[in-house]
């Protein structure tokens, strides 16, 4: 299969088979128990205080882009053991059966309402959403598919941090995403990150700040290290709301906070404002 061409093989992801690890969700601001799959079969919103829950990646997709659109690449391709961690391929299994998932994010593209876009989206559901030699590969290759194809890029952060049981290799992937994402921004193409809860660790250090335009959702928790070990380090306290998203965006760090309802609509107006602007300076060219 060529990544770099228009064909690519359709994979239909099965939407109804990823679900949530547990049975009830209790909302941490009203205190309510939720049934998971209630919740999540819906936008993962509690209906009774519209808290957001973390979202699985193939159900983020379905609200966002256009139904029938998405057209997944590199699904099959799995994490190994680069460095004999004990029991991390146990550790793989169990994910890949209790997510659905391959690995913790997905890539591919798609139309969002007739705009279109490359996709990543990654899933806190699988290991948290840590960046191993896989999941950097895979932004990697999306990186370069959208630049090949003169695609916009899209990506829904959602990680941990680095993958700890593959040690250094997943360390440099966020050098790899970086160069790879920074080509692709230096052929004018858009790049938009929307950070999702949470979105922590080597992901914020290298990548989900990378973007051209940087949304959240509300709430979200955005930083490096954790709060408790920045204040366990400094030993001092740390403000109200300190690496929430209403925080960094009052400090100038995210470009804007999305509400979840009108996700889909914001991107289909950055899409078409960049789209629009490819269309008016490839005609200018034609003229001259």
């Amino acid at each position: 299969m060529n990544l770099f061409t228009e064909t690519i093989e359709q994979v239909t992801p099965n939407i109804e088979e990823q679900s949530s690890p547990l049975d009830i969700l209790r909302c941490t601001r009203c205190g309510r128990d939720l049934v998971s799959e209630v919740v999540l079969a819906g936008d993962a919103t509690c209906p009774y205080c519209g808290n957001l829950f973390r979202q699985p990646a193939y159900r983020r997709i379905e609200a966002i882009v256009d139904s029938g659109s998405f057209i997944e690449i590199e699904r099959e391709t799995e994490a190994g053991d680069p460095l004999s961690f004990p029991g991390y391929r146990t550790k793989l299994e169990k994910e890949r059966a209790k997510s659905k998932m391959q690995e913790g994010v997905v890539i591919g593209k798609a139309t969002i309402k007739g705009q279109r876009t490359a996709l990543a989206v990654m899933d806190s559901y699988f290991m948290m959403g840590s960046m191993g030699t896989v999941v950097g590969q895979k932004i990697v290759i999306l990186a370069e598919f959208a630049l090949c194809n003169r695609l916009p890029l899209v990506i829904f952060c959602a990680s941990g941090g680095a993958r700890m049981q593959e040690g250094v290799l997943s360390l440099m992937q966020m050098s790899r995403t970086t160069i790879a994402l920074a080509r692709h921004s230096a052929a004018g193409l858009l790049h938009v990150n929307v950070l999702t809860h949470p979105t922590t660790g080597g992901v914020t250090a290298s990548f989900a700040m990378q973007g051209d335009i940087t949304l959240a959702e509300p709430g979200a928790l955005i930083g490096f290290a954790g709060p408790r070990v920045i204040e366990q380090t400094m030993r001092d306290k740390l403000p109200e709301g300190f690496q929430s998203a209403e925080y960094l965006d009052e400090h100038g760090f995210v470009d804007r906070i999305v509400e979840r309802r009108d996700m889909r609509e914001t991107l289909a107006s950055l899409l078409a404002l960049h789209n629009a602007g490819h269309i008016e300076t490839a005609e200018q060219g034609v003229r001259r």
